[in-house]
């Protein structure tokens, strides 16, 4: 019997009665909440039908934290630049005081077992669906025959300090023994049309960016052109990829190999030529036995260089080797263009750990980090989407559009659209989201060229550093506290 029938005990009616007519009651009213709106605005930018509700399992059941609402809690979690789960909690608070008259547990335990039950399945396609939505949007490039452009980029990132997360992100052999936190090793594919993220995989600071960027072969589709760093520029990378129909743009190292345009099999130029990379005799330990006599015993690779000259800097000299033998279908300028998007998509990186507050994740378990850092990029991917609408309405390019202008304009928007009411209140939404996009085409990026951005940070902690284990670390005595010490054993020296 349903104990909201039962009249023996009628003083805890309310307190055991289901929630179930509240909660709908009280989650159909979303329309007046900022998070009703960041949903509303941000919804077209998935799949439809991604966030359905599960006929039975985990989130199947109507409570204040279902599957939707969790997840675009998360989504604005990170879009308030990480805030904690209170303020979401708060949040639903007021909501449910406003709308029901009636009291939400102030504990944050509920929202955070509802974060942990939501699929990583869920958001992996939440991830790609993003990504796929952005570049609808995007401008299709003409660059080396218009195919399609993906960077590879790796970073690492500070994690919880938690035994867990100690035990799945150990520190490297060469590091110092001096406490720090854990640190996660992220490598990501990114799109250069719209700056949205493809794919990511993770793993520890043990494990080179090579083999983790082959752990997403699924994500590579043939006649692509990925485009990396030094790291990348290798034999076995450009093999490894030949096989699979994609070329490389890669920066060549020229401390590990010299090039010398004189022994080149053919010369386009003074500094572009065709050479051929035999395999290493050494196998490498990033593939298998079978895999590295899979590769061929060499290939053929065009290396191009270029000294770049600009007046008050130091001249430098950019080498970088590419599988695009063919200098009539691909120019040497556009070969550099490509590559040189690549440091474009190396400040993607820069806004999600600076802006959104990337920087350090926060849960304790390698388990919720996998799925706090897939959020973290499927908003991004959001805010890219954004970002490719305004360049679609102004007819501008798309790196012009700037990432934080993006995001602490939409914050301010979504609050603006709790006054849209009305019977013409979708069409009037309509509108402003026009206007939305005229904001972001005035409030362009002024164009920089040569703009020095040096890796170093000027503030400075008051603090001193932590060189031992906190529960080991004695904070400075005060001068006086010192001085009654000092006296102190003096007298009993005495």
């Amino acid at each position: 019997m349903s104990t909201s029938f039962t009249p023996v005990f009628p003083q805890l009616r309310q307190t055991l009665a289901p929630m179930k007519s509240r909660v709908r009651t009280v989650l159909g009213s979303f329309s007046q909440s900022t998070l009703f709106q960041i949903e509303d605005r941000l919804k077209p930018a998935l799949d439809a039908g991604l966030l359905r509700k599960p006929e039975k399992g985990d989130h199947s059941r109507e409570r204040v934290f279902t599957l939707s609402r969790t997840f675009w809690s998360w989504i604005w979690q990170v879009l308030q630049t990480n805030t904690s789960c209170r303020e979401v909690v708060r949040q639903m608070q007021a909501l449910f005081a406003v709308q029901a008259n009636e009291r939400v547990d102030e504990a944050t335990g509920a929202y955070c077992r509802a974060r942990r039950k939501l699929p990583d399945r869920l958001l992996e396609s939440a991830l790609v669906s993003s990504h796929n939505q952005a570049q609808n949007h995007a401008v299709v490039s003409s660059l080396l025959q218009g195919r399609a452009l993906k960077i590879v980029d790796g970073s690492g990132l500070r994690v919880a300090d938690s035994q867990s997360n100690r035990e799945a992100f150990p520190p490297s052999l060469n590091q110092f023994s001096k406490p720090s936190f854990p640190m996660m090793k992220v490598v990501a594919l990114f799109s250069a049309a719209s700056g949205a993220i493809l794919a990511k995989t993770i793993g520890n600071r043990h494990q080179s960016e090579l083999r983790l960027l082959m752990n997403l072969r699924a994500a590579l589709a043939p006649q692509d052109v990925l485009a990396g760093d030094r790291h990348f520029g290798c034999f076995l990378l450009a093999a490894w990829l030949q096989s699979l129909n994609v070329d490389l743009v890669a920066r060549l190292s020229i401390r590990t190999r010299k090039v010398d345009f004189a022994k080149a099999s053919k010369r386009f130029d003074p500094q572009d030529g065709l050479f051929f990379w035999r395999k290493p005799v050494k196998v490498s330990p990033l593939l298998s036995l079978l895999q590295w006599q899979d590769l061929p015993k060499g290939i053929p690779v065009r290396i191009i260089s270029r000294r770049i000259v600009k007046k008050g800097f130091r001249t430098t000299e950019l080498t970088v080797v590419t599988t695009l033998l063919d200098p009539e279908l691909y120019p040497a300028d556009e070969v550099f263009a490509a590559y040189l998007k690549r440091w474009r998509m190396e400040m993607c990186i820069d806004d999600l750990k600076t802006t959104l507050g990337m920087e350090m994740l926060s849960c304790l378990s390698p388990q919720m980090l996998a799925k706090e850092l897939l959020v973290f990029l499927i908003t991004h991917n959001m805010l890219r989407w954004m970002m490719a609408q305004a360049a679609e309405h102004g007819n501008i390019d798309a790196e012009r559009v700037s990432f934080k202008g993006t995001l602490d304009t939409f914050r301010q928007w979504t609050a603006g659209l709790l006054q849209a009411r009305g019977p013409r209140k979708k069409r009037h939404h309509a509108s402003l989201w026009r206007w939305f996009l005229q904001i972001l085409v005035a409030d362009l990026v002024p164009l920089r060229p040569g703009r020095l951005e040096p890796r170093a940070v000027k503030k400075r902690s008051k603090y001193p550093p932590l060189r031992q284990p906190r529960s080991q670390f004695t904070d400075r005595w005060s001068r006086n506290k010192r001085r009654r010490e000092s006296t102190a054993r003096r007298t009993s020296l005495k």
